[in-house]
């Protein structure tokens, strides 16, 4: 029998100040609805088929930074568990972003 333990994981971290949640709003926002924006922008400017040609060009690149940002924050014991939009800004905007106010928070506590 062989025993395969998963070692804990690192829970997502909490964003505690105003300015760090308006973060990683704009960032959630930017990661799920740039595609859709694209493609109504590029219909309303030139056609469907350009709309539809820009809406599958904006899914790879939106695509693209979605993972870099995911693979340069999250720990690499627990990438290979699926994240939405939401979780992986929240562990952005607390690992790159506000990382300094994180620790100020934590040294008053």
């Amino acid at each position: 029998m062989q025993n395969d333990f998963l070692e804990m994981i690192e829970p997502t971290p909490k964003i505690y100040s105003k300015k760090c949640k308006i973060i990683s709003l704009i960032l959630r926002i930017f990661l799920q609805f740039t595609t859709i924006s694209a493609t109504l922008v590029a219909w309303y400017i030139y056609d469907y088929f350009i709309a539809f040609f820009t809406m599958i060009l904006s899914f790879i690149i939106v695509g693209i930074i979605r993972s870099k940002l995911r693979n340069s924050v999250i720990p690499v014991k627990q990438r290979e568990y699926q994240y939405n939009d939401k979780g992986i800004a929240d562990w952005y905007t607390a690992k790159e972003i506000c990382n300094d106010a994180l620790e100020q928070e934590l040294e008053r506590i």
